[in-house]
């Protein structure tokens, strides 16, 4: 599933699914990096494939197919290193394990391991957390991993553009966090523009 390795790492992203539902974010995000001067790492959790195969019945491959697909299980990938040079890294959806494991430091496999290289390197990191209701253990975490560097961005949508399919929900909320990424786009309007 790996490939060589192409740029220093300007434009070098790293997006990572986990089990948590919500991989029409995942896809609408990925579907931004499709054609674009921008490298793209990719890790899936085994828990992620199976969801990804349950809501929008898809392989990794097929959702990001130029993508840099790292196994779960790899810890000799160059993403479990800080001298491995990384813009940000979005981890989408987000579960509440994940979350944990990042947190704490007590990765499991290579999505909570180059999570903990992020914090460690002070890289952008967002956890796109995906889980409803919360119990005390999930917010200290939250609190936690915010303390540590991440940005914490729930899978809460705008609805005052008035999205008129799921897709487009979705959508304009990759726009945001591309916002957050630093990355030009159009992806849904914004409020107070014509």
């Amino acid at each position: 599933m790996k490939t060589n390795v192409l740029s220093t790492g300007r434009n070098r992203y790293v997006i990572a699914l986990t089990g948590a539902s919500g991989m029409i974010y995942a896809r609408e995000l990925l579907a931004y990096f499709q054609g674009r001067d921008l490298e793209l790492h990719c890790i899936i959790s085994p828990a992620g494939e199976q969801v990804l195969a349950l809501e929008l019945g898809l392989k990794p491959e097929e959702l990001a197919p130029g993508a840099i697909w790292h196994p779960a299980d790899d810890f000799t990938s160059p993403l479990a290193s800080g001298s491995f040079q990384t813009r940000a890294m979005v981890v989408i959806p987000c579960t509440m394990g994940t979350l944990g494991a990042i947190a704490q430091g007590v990765g499991r496999h290579l999505v909570h391991r180059a999570g903990e290289v992020f914090l460690k390197e002070k890289r952008p990191l967002i956890l796109v957390v995906r889980e409803t209701p919360l119990s005390l253990v999930h917010l200290e975490n939250l609190v936690r991993a915010a303390r540590a560097g991440a940005t914490i961005f729930p899978a809460c949508p705008g609805f005052y553009h008035r999205p008129t399919s799921l897709e487009e929900l979705a959508r304009q909320f990759a726009g945001r966090i591309l916002d957050h990424l630093g990355l030009e786009h159009q992806l849904g309007p914004r409020w107070g523009d014509k």
